[in-house]
């Protein structure tokens, strides 16, 4: 979520720290990616440091789900190389508290997304780490959403100033720890991320405008 922690408040900030991945040319900050095709996607192995641990993976390859369940069919993912992936997620270490950030990319012409994660909730202030060394589905909660965030915005969307939506931009306060709890309360075991997209009704609205899709019944948040 492009976050440090400064006095409990978490907000979204340029990350500081390099990843060791070669970066392919920058577009425009936002856009959308072409639905007429699946969508390629790399998950990089965790850089040292970066505080991944077994299973990371997943609770990112979760949250692309989840947009996808909430796009109605029309946004299709398939895992790819990381020289022609469109959309690349990395695990890095970075300074400041720093937690993460999406970077547009171009790659080969197209319009392309770097994630960029930091799973180490040490990193997110002496509250929520202490919650999450309690309770290791708080912290797989934190990573999940972050992760969701971060891919919110490789589609596209911006940030909200409703807490009850995941695109929520931290800069504005309020119940940070609480903001994750909300989600982690509805989860009993960690599978239960994977059917549990925790996408606000705002969330999946701005999706579907953004990609012009029609409303559906039976959304699968």
């Amino acid at each position: 979520m492009a976050h440090r922690h400064p006095a409990a408040t978490l907000a979204c900030l340029a990350l500081l720290t390099a990843s060791t991945a070669a970066q392919p040319q920058q577009s425009s900050v936002f856009g959308t990616f072409d639905t007429s095709t699946p969508v390629s996607f790399f998950i990089s192995p965790a850089e040292r440091g970066s505080g991944y641990r077994d299973g990371d993976a997943e609770l990112a390859t979760w949250a692309l789900e989840a947009w996808a369940r909430n796009a109605n069919g029309a946004l299709r993912f398939e895992a790819g190389e990381e020289s022609t992936a469109l959309l690349r997620v990395y695990w890095v270490p970075a300074n400041f508290g720093l937690y993460g950030e999406m970077r547009p990319l171009v790659v080969d012409g197209q319009r392309g997304a770097a994630v960029y994660i930091r799973p180490d909730t040490d990193a997110l202030g002496p509250e929520i780490s202490r919650l999450a060394r309690e309770d290791p589905l708080f912290r797989d909660a934190i990573v999940y959403l972050t992760c969701l965030h971060e891919l919110g915005h490789a589609l596209g969307l911006e940030h909200t100033a409703d807490i009850a939506d995941v695109m929520y931009f931290f800069g504005y306060g309020g119940d940070i720890p609480g903001f994750f709890a909300r989600y982690r309360d509805q989860l009993e075991s960690r599978d239960d991320i994977a059917r549990t997209a925790g996408l606000s009704d705002g969330d999946i609205s701005r999706l579907r405008e953004l990609y012009a899709l029609p409303s559906a019944d039976g959304d699968s948040r």
